[in-house]
């Protein structure tokens, strides 16, 4: 059941794509200003997840409570309004518009009076994108468009921010890069739910983790509580 300190509560959650199933009554909780890193082996349900959360995807049981408010089953532009607001793996920027325009576009249905200064604030933290505002999306490096992407999120001030495999593809350099972006969002009260194959990344900025197996929550904890000891988590999502 959701807790008073929780922001969102998912709980019991069954999703199928025609007749396989792929969450299996999953249950967490994310507390506001927490990281939570959700781990997995391809297929385990990371992805399919997050979009339920986000409405992409229609439940077929369990509840998903943000904040108090039911939010089961509700379109995704709704859901966005709220202020659950998803950085996908497709990243889903407009290739022909400047990276400026692409920023500017994230604050206009939640953060239109807010948008100058967060735009200036998303500079603080992508100082590449301040370089590039005047590039074409399409132009950049794929760890330059993952920066959009996540810089356009920031620009609607969400209360909720998903991120799904935000290191997927990227090289090495981008890698750490955008775990320092999440660090510094993290430093500044951000509450982040995020699927990352990167345990490294994953344990470097989380909170906490949950790790699904079969399209269960097989195991999670505290990331502190491992103390550097990873092996034991590779076990559980491989073996």
């Amino acid at each position: 059941m959701a807790t008073p300190e929780s922001l969102l509560s998912v709980e019991g959650l069954h999703v199928s794509y025609g007749a396989k199933e792929v969450l299996r009554g999953i249950d967490y909780q994310v507390a506001e200003r927490e990281v939570v890193a959700v781990l997995g082996a391809n297929g385990s349900g990371k992805s399919t997840s997050l979009n339920t959360i986000s409405g992409f995807v229609a439940p077929s049981a369990g509840r998903i409570v943000f904040d108090g408010t039911d939010i089961t089953g509700l379109a995704g532009h709704r859901i966005y309004r709220l202020g659950v607001v998803q950085v996908s793996q497709s990243r889903d920027l407009f290739p022909f518009l400047t990276v400026e325009h692409n920023l500017r576009l994230g604050g206009v249905i939640r953060n239109r009076r807010g948008i100058e200064g967060r735009l200036a604030q998303v500079f603080e933290y992508f100082p590449r994108l301040r370089e590039r505002r005047t590039q074409q999306a399409r132009t950049l490096s794929g760890g330059e468009q993952q920066m959009v992407a996540l810089g356009r999120a920031v620009m609607a001030n969400p209360r909720l921010l998903l991120l799904d495999e935000p290191s997927g593809g990227l090289a090495p350099q981008f890698i750490n890069e955008i775990g320092t972006i999440i660090q510094a969002l993290k430093d500044d009260g951000a509450t982040i739910l995020m699927v990352e194959q990167n345990l490294a990344l994953a344990f470097k900025v989380a909170d906490r983790f949950i790790i699904l197996r079969d399209g269960t929550v097989s195991d999670g904890g505290f990331v502190r509580t491992l103390e550097g000891n990873y092996d034991d988590i590779v076990r559980t999502i491989y073996l």
